[in-house]
């Protein structure tokens, strides 16, 4: 009586190889394309914060801040922006918070995003996204 070998066939191991790799094709962007959202939040909220300190100053002085530098920033609005590495550039002008991304992705770096404050006629304040005319279409803010 002959023992039989068991295992896996050399086609076996190469369908699954086959199978891994195909996998690891889609999966590899997909993941890489998570990682470019997640940064781009971390700068979203940023800008969010911001939004609050700017909203709070115009509510108490009726006018907007204008600040150039996130020194300004800090020395006007009272947010340390110190831990912030994604912005390399942030200003104020009439309100409106332009922040330049950076150290996220060659997709992203060097391009702009942008909140704007209108006012309602009623007091409130409506915040709209903007951004550089090449910022990708995938990665934008959602409307709020």
């Amino acid at each position: 009586m002959r023992k039989r070998n068991h295992g896996f066939t050399l086609t076996e191991l190469l369908v699954v190889i086959a199978i891994i790799g195909i996998l690891g094709v889609v999966a590899i962007p997909f993941y890489q394309g998570h990682i470019i959202r997640a940064r781009l939040t971390e700068v979203e909220n940023t800008i969010t914060v911001l939004k609050s300190a700017v909203t709070a100053y115009h509510h108490d002085t009726e006018t907007w801040p204008n600040c150039s530098t996130i020194a300004d920033i800090q020395n006007s609005l009272g947010v340390g922006m110190q831990s912030v590495t994604r912005i390399s550039a942030v200003a104020i002008v009439n309100g409106a918070i332009t922040a330049t991304v950076d150290r996220i992705d060659p997709l992203v770096n060097g391009k702009t995003l942008t909140l704007t404050p209108s006012d309602n006629g009623d007091g409130s304040l409506r915040w709209t996204w903007g951004w550089s005319a090449d910022f990708p279409v995938h990665l934008r803010p959602k409307p709020n």
